[in-house]
């Protein structure tokens, strides 16, 4: 079993390095760990944020254990050297469509939570955003207009076969949880949601036991504060997703609790290949100050292990390590409590 271990940017090290230890303790045979480095450590050291070598190693890997990207002394590069650029070569180079994003209230953390427990309580729902097209990818750029302003511009699209692919990821996943699927979109605007829509609705006709139904985007987002608990899974497009499963972050407490799988149609001999990432991004105002919440790094890990790797009850060892220790207080900052990296990880690896 090869991990492909990229740590990254800002506090991407200190994360990852704490999940790596809960990886160690887990004892697994077998297992090739191959660091490779990618953002802005890689530009600075290779002159580009994803070298050759580093998309050599995620080919021979079963997966990819992603820290964070992001480096504000990079800010001034053109767009194609910037760090952030990593990962988005990443995903498209491999293939990876589908980015999946669990958001659940662990046990004890309703006072964490932006909205009423009661409320907060009953949030479990999976997001799966597409990741390969929309205005990410799309062609963009600036120009003047004929009285001499200045316009930027970046063109949203889908291809019907891009919105079949991710649509049967997402009723695949519904199947798995609570059998109910909302597809989020801006249909009654925007063209590109409007075939979104229709290849949606045609590809429910191969999952009777899916219950789908239809929200626009800005009413799902106002609907995950005032009843996040109606939601089960949720399929969007690359924008929408973005900033939806951000939203959902703080539902639940803190975006140091959320964990990420980026999925394509490759398999390998144990699952399906994968990225695995926190959403929390670098956060360079951190770095280096053992202040960062390893928790959705780890979450990530238990992500990698279950999808890429099979190993289903080690999985549920690191989800119930890390429930078991929010459970008991542990807190970082983000929580607001004072526990530091390394604490955090301590706490999980001692459950294990």
């Amino acid at each position: 079993m090869r991990i492909a271990v990229m740590p990254g940017d800002g506090i991407g090290p200190e994360v990852i390095a704490e999940t790596l230890r809960v990886l160690d303790a887990l004892s697994l045979p077998g297992l090739v760990l191959i660091e490779a480095e990618a953002g802005g450590v890689a530009y600075k050291r290779h002159g580009h944020p994803l070298p050759d070598e580093t998309l050599e190693a995620a080919r021979s890997a079963d997966a990819i254990l992603f820290g964070a990207v992001g480096d504000p002394t990079c800010d001034g590069l053109e767009r194609s050297l910037r760090p952030e650029q990593a990962i988005l070569g990443l995903r498209s180079a491999l293939g990876l469509f589908a980015n999946l994003r669990p958001a659940k209230l662990f046990n004890g953390m309703e006072d964490a939570s932006t909205l009423r427990p009661e409320i907060a309580q009953a949030i479990d729902l999976l997001i799966v955003r597409e990741l390969n097209g929309d205005v990410y990818f799309g062609e963009k750029g600036t120009r003047r207009l004929a009285d001499g302003r200045r316009q930027g511009w970046d063109l949203m699209s889908y291809a019907e076969d891009e919105v079949r692919r991710i649509a049967h990821v997402a009723f695949r996943a519904a199947q798995g949880r609570n059998g109910r699927l909302t597809s989020v979109d801006k249909a009654n605007v925007l063209e590109t949601s409007q075939l979104w829509r229709e290849v949606v609705i045609e590809v429910s006709a191969d999952y009777p036991d899916v219950t789908l139904d239809h929200l626009y985007v800005d009413n799902a987002a106002m609907q995950l504060v005032r009843n996040p608990g109606q939601f089960d899974t949720i399929v969007t497009g690359n924008l929408f997703g973005d900033i939806l499963s951000d939203q959902a972050s703080m539902c639940v407490g803190s975006i140091g609790l959320l964990a990420s799988a980026s999925l394509g149609e490759r398999t390998t001999d144990h699952g399906t290949f994968g990225l695995y990432e926190p959403i929390h991004g670098s956060a360079p105002d951190i770095a280096g100050q053992g202040k960062a919440n390893p928790l959705a790094a780890i979450l990530s890990l238990a992500m990698l292990l279950r999808h890429s790797l099979g190993l289903e009850r080690e999985a549920l060892r690191v989800e119930a390590a890390v429930a078991a220790a929010l459970a008991d207080g542990v807190r970082g900052g983000d929580l607001g409590g004072s526990d530091g990296t390394r604490a955090i990880g301590d706490a999980v690896v001692a459950r294990l």
